[in-house]
């Protein structure tokens, strides 16, 4: 974290102390393709992070002399009872094809590509597809393309974060946390660190993105 994104959030009441006690933000994006990010994320959706990794390393080795991740021509080749035997459900067969489908035909941008997008410009183009919400794009946005100003509010621990750090007896909506979120640009993909950090703390949990 630069100096001047601390000094910016540090001037908000609440974030302060997180801050000052959390310390240095560790943040650091993954450097893989949008396509791969995506298809990890539906993965992850409503499993345990072991399984989700147990399941994409079946079907990571269904490709053994392709690259470190099958592109999407590959994952289109392969039939239902393939990805099925991987541990996918039917639903994310559906999406994983899906993915596979739209960054074949280039709506899902490479990286190199998304350099010309802003933020609503990618979510955009990816919310069409099967199994895509806001949220997933958002943590792409954050963890996959290192984004500085992406504030989740409809996400659980982003929120629950914000009701540890001000003492508060319920979670924000995602509106009212949005509007507080404004105080908080261009930095606002490091204050959802520092509260996911504090909702850890507050249960003595790590949080594990996607």
């Amino acid at each position: 974290m630069s100096r001047a994104a601390r000094a910016h959030l540090s001037q908000d009441k609440v974030l302060a102390p997180v801050i000052h006690r959390i310390g240095r933000c560790t943040l650091k994006p993954v450097k893989r393709e949008p396509y791969e990010a995506l298809v990890r994320a539906i993965a992850h959706q409503q499993v345990h992070g072991r399984a989700a990794e147990a399941i994409l390393g079946r079907f990571i080795a269904l490709f053994p002399e392709g690259a470190p991740f099958p592109d999407p021509d590959q994952v289109l080749a392969l039939s239902d009872e393939a990805m099925h035997g991987c541990g996918f459900s039917g639903s994310k067969t559906a999406a994983i094809r899906d993915i596979a489908r739209h960054a074949a035909a280039g709506i899902v941008p490479t990286r190199r590509a998304c350099a010309r997008l802003d933020d609503e410009q990618i979510i955009e183009r990816l919310l069409p597809i099967r199994g895509v919400g806001r949220w997933t794009v958002e943590m792409l946005l954050i963890f996959t393309l290192g984004r500085p100003d992406v504030l989740p509010v409809d996400d659980f621990g982003v929120r629950e974060g914000w009701k540890v750090a001000a003492g508060l007896e319920a979670q924000p909506t995602p509106k009212a946390l949005g509007l507080l979120g404004r105080a908080w640009a261009p930095h606002r993909s490091i204050a959802a660190w520092y509260l996911w950090r504090a909702a850890d703390a507050a249960k003595g949990s790590a949080y594990k993105p996607p």
